[in-house]
């Protein structure tokens, strides 16, 4: 049995994915403002961007504007911060993004629903998912880091930005996976 159906069996069992789609797009969450939100349903866009954020990690916390401009530059998506906290309480979160300035709608994650579902490891990583439920790109935001705490001097890799570029274009995406640096979800 491959590794997939193996995923596949185990996401059926726990109640997060449908049969066809493998993801379950009825899974809702409170965003900030405690509008209801389905993160994984894609009606009426391109695709779904979700970037998993630690409130604390100084790496998610330098991608801030960056999240902003993407979300700016590319209307024709959903975008979603996904607190992974257990402990971030709404309050918290809502000074957090007023901090920050995030104009990302802000998800939290308590009991790690997104996190296991879409195999998150560190923040931020980022998983695009299209409408048909299928993963289409996973990984860094940019290569700004080369390692936690050594950022580079200059920017030579959009990957998020690329991936979202081929997306609107209906181009294949060049790198459909890249390994992302941040701070390990405990």
């Amino acid at each position: 049995m491959s590794a997939r159906w193996i995923v596949t069996i185990v996401c059926l069992a726990a109640g997060l994915c449908r049969a066809g789609t493998g993801l379950d797009t009825e899974l809702v969450f409170k965003d900030l403002d405690d509008v209801a939100r389905r993160p994984l349903e894609v009606a009426g866009k391109a695709a779904t961007v979700l970037v998993f954020y630690w409130h604390d990690c100084p790496i998610s916390n330098s991608y801030a504007p960056e999240l902003n401009r993407l979300r700016a530059s590319h209307t024709n998506f959903a975008f979603y911060i996904v607190q992974v906290d257990p402990e971030l309480t709404a309050a918290a979160a809502r000074e957090h993004a007023r901090i920050y300035d995030l104009r990302v709608p802000v998800l939290l994650d308590p009991q790690h629903r997104l996190i296991k579902l879409l195999h998150a490891t560190v923040t931020p990583e980022t998983v695009v998912v299209g409408k048909d439920g299928r993963i289409l790109y996973r990984g860094r935001i940019d290569d700004s880091y080369a390692a936690p705490g050594k950022k580079r001097a200059t920017v030579t890799h959009h990957d998020l930005g690329d991936a979202l570029d081929a997306i609107t274009a209906g181009h294949p995406i060049k790198t459909r996976e890249t390994s992302p640096v941040g701070c390990l979800i405990q």
